[in-house]
């Protein structure tokens, strides 16, 4: 590495220091042990997305890491994508979509699980939020993964004020509620991450994840939004490509998504 390349990360480091105590440093979350080797406790994870590819997109290589260290992944899809696909009837493309994701959780090693709000036409009532605590009660998380609230797009808005209010309203003090992000500057707006994931030894799994989206061009999403992002967020970790997340905090100086 040369000398230019540790100014850079240093003023990386620098940078993130200055931002203040809401910033983690370049070298924390070191991962944990897998429950069966250790006798760690099982981290129970559950990551709401509104549409196929949006886990994948924002926390695939997380939800992957968790996976991969025994612990027991639910991945929640608001939507099937129904107007995800040019030409094809809601139907069609739920069911073309809803294999999809099929293919990207056997592939991160979670579960899926479908909402059944509709692409499009998504809505925060009383009884959808008292649905969405009923299936975060059913799952009893430790870890809770959604959208950042400050999105374009108004399916991803509703998944996190959904999540939210049911995560108030559930197990508040018996999980942690942590935002991800899905194409920083075109859609979420305004994030600024207290929290990383080294995704390093995991991105050839988010790849294939986001890649079993062939419908949305999973690939063109990994290059043009995604493989940018994970290296970013890695050069803000000083690793070669993380994910970064915003902790919806109820504790002091909590600094890592347990488990990881």
């Amino acid at each position: 590495m040369s000398e230019r390349d540790l100014t850079r990360r240093g003023f990386v480091r620098q940078t993130l220091a200055a931002a203040g105590p809401a910033v983690v440093s370049g070298d924390v979350l070191p991962f944990g042990s897998a429950p069966a080797k250790s006798g760690a406790a099982r981290v129970t994870v559950v990551c709401v997305g509104g549409h196929p590819d949006d886990p994948e997109s924002g926390c695939g290589g997380t939800l992957t890491q968790y996976a991969a260290l025994g612990h027991a992944v639910t991945v929640v899809y608001l939507t099937r994508g129904e107007r995800g696909i040019s030409g094809k009837s809601l139907d069609e493309a739920a069911a073309i979509r809803s294999a999809e994701c099929q293919a990207a959780c056997r592939i991160m090693g979670a579960k899926p699980l479908f909402f059944g709000q509709i692409d499009g036409a998504t809505e925060v009532t009383r009884a959808r939020v008292d649905a969405m605590k009923r299936l975060l009660d059913a799952e009893h998380p430790d870890v809770v993964l959604t959208h950042w609230p400050v999105d374009t797009h108004m399916d991803h808005q509703v998944t996190s004020m959904l999540t939210i209010r049911a995560w108030m309203e559930g197990r508040p003090r018996a999980s942690q509620l942590y935002f991800f992000e899905v194409n920083s500057g075109s859609q979420t707006e305004g994030f600024l991450p207290d929290t990383y994931v080294d995704i390093s030894s995991v991105v050839e799994q988010k790849k294939a994840a986001l890649f079993a989206h062939a419908s949305q061009d999973g690939q063109g999403i990994w290059r043009e939004h995604h493989e940018i992002m994970a290296r970013w967020r890695g050069r803000e970790l000083g690793v070669p490509a993380a994910e970064a997340f915003v902790h919806l905090s109820r504790e002091t100086d909590v600094r890592h998504l347990p488990g990881v």
